[in-house]
C-alpha cells in the first residue's frame, strides 16, 4: 500500500513510518523542513513538501495514495479553538480525495478526551468538557468519512507513548523534579494514567491502515491505568529524590503551568480490550515503569 502520512517526524511517527516500511508499504512524508525530509529519508520514505496549512499539498498527497495516515498535530495551545478548526480543516483535506474508494484513512487522537474517574472503552463517548475536547472535533471529521465510503478510523493515544528520546509529559515531571528538588503528585497519587510503548503504537498503526474497519475508533494503550504514584516513586527512586503530595492548588503553582496540574491529577484509565481483539493487536514491549527504571528517562538531557 502507498501511504501518506502526516506527522512522520515527529515524536511517534519515525517508529510508525519505520513499521510501515518494514511491512512492505510504500511511504510518503510530510515535511515542513529541510532536517524533517532528511530524517524521512533515512527512514525509507520520500518526503512530500508542505505543511498542515498547506491545503493544496495535504491533497496531492492523500490523492497521490491508496491509504492516509495523520499524526501530525499542532499550533498555539493558547488558542485551542484555532487549533481544532486547523486540524478538522487538515482532515477534510485529506478525507475528501478518499471518497467512494474504500481507502483508508486513519487519524490520532488521545485518550484524554475520554471521561474521568472510570475505566473507558472504545464503545464509550468521549467528554465534551474534557481537558481534550478539543480532539473530538477532529474524531468527528475522520469518522464521518465511514459513510461516505472511506475506511475511516480514530487512534486515541494513550497520554504517554513512552520509549527512547521521549520528550512529552513524562520529561517534563522529571525535569519539574530535577528543578525543584522532588517528585511531585496530586493528592494520593492514585489518579491512573494509560500508557504505551511507541513501538507497540507504531504496530497499531499499521494494523489500522491495513485492517480496521469503517468507524472504528482505537485505543492504542498497553496499559489501561499506571498510578501517578508509582511513576512519581519510581523518578524519585532514580534521582534519589523525596516524592511529595501536593494538593490542586499546590500543583497549579509547582508544575510549569496550571494546565499541566490538571493534566497530572487526572484520573483517566482506558481499556484497549476491544481494540486487541478486532485487529489480534498485542503490545509486547516494555512497560511505563520499566522504561522509567532501564530506558534513557534519568539520563536523557532535560526537554
Amino acid at each position: 500500500m502507498h501511504v501518506f502520512v502526516t506527522g512522520g517526524s515527529g515524536q511517534t511517527g519515525p517508529a510508525v513510518v519505520a513499521e510501515l516500511v518494514a511491512a512492505g508499504h510504500t511511504v510518503t512524508a510530510l515535511a515542513r523542513s529541510d532536517t524533517a525530509a532528511a530524517r524521512l529519508e533515512a527512514l525509507g520514505a520520500t518526503p512530500h513538501q508542505g505543511s498542515l496549512d498547506d491545503l493544496d499539498s495535504l491533497r496531492d498527497g492523500a490523492e497521490a495514495a491508496e491509504g492516509v495516515l495523520h499524526m501530525a498535530y499542532g499550533g498555539d495551545f493558547s488558542d485551542l479553538d484555532d487549533m481544532m478548526r486547523r486540524d478538522r480543516t487538515a482532515i477534510e483535506t485529506l478525507g475528501r480525495p478518499l471518497e467512494h474508494s474504500g481507502k483508508p484513512l486513519v487519524v490520532t487522537s488521545g485518550t484524554l478526551v475520554m471521561p474521568a474517574g472510570r475505566e473507558s472503552t472504545e464503545h464509550d463517548e468521549p467528554d465534551p468538557a474534557g481537558i481534550a475536547a478539543f480532539r473530538i472535533a477532529g474524531e468527528r471529521a475522520c469518522l464521518g468519512f465511514a459513510d461516505r465510503g472511506v475506511r475511516a478510523s480514530v487512534v486515541r493515544l494513550a497520554p504517554t507513548v513512552h520509549g527512547p528520546q521521549d520528550h512529552g509529559f513524562i520529561p517534563m515531571l522529571i525535569a519539574t523534579a530535577r528543578k525543584t528538588g522532588v517528585c511531585a503528585h496530586v493528592g494520593d497519587g492514585t489518579n491512573r494514567w494509560p500508557a504505551v510503548h511507541r513501538l507497540d503504537a507504531a504496530v497499531l498503526f499499521r494494523l489500522a491502515l491495513e485492517e480496521a474497519p469503517p468507524g472504528s475508533v482505537l485505543h492504542g494503550v498497553g496499559e489501561s491505568g499506571v498510578t501517578m504514584r508509582s511513576i512519581a516513586q519510581t523518578i524519585a527512586r532514580g534521582l534519589e529524590l523525596p516524592t511529595v503530595a501536593l494538593t490542586p492548588d499546590e500543583a497549579a503553582g509547582h508544575f510549569a503551568n496550571p494546565f499541566m496540574a490538571t493534566v497530572y491529577g487526572f484520573d483517566g484509565p482506558v481499556s484497549s480490550a476491544y481494540t486487541r481483539e478486532l485487529l489480534g493487536w498485542s503490545p509486547r514491549h516494555a512497560t511505563l515503569l520499566e522504561d522509567l527504571e532501564h530506558g534513557d528517562y534519568l539520563t536523557a538531557p532535560a526537554p
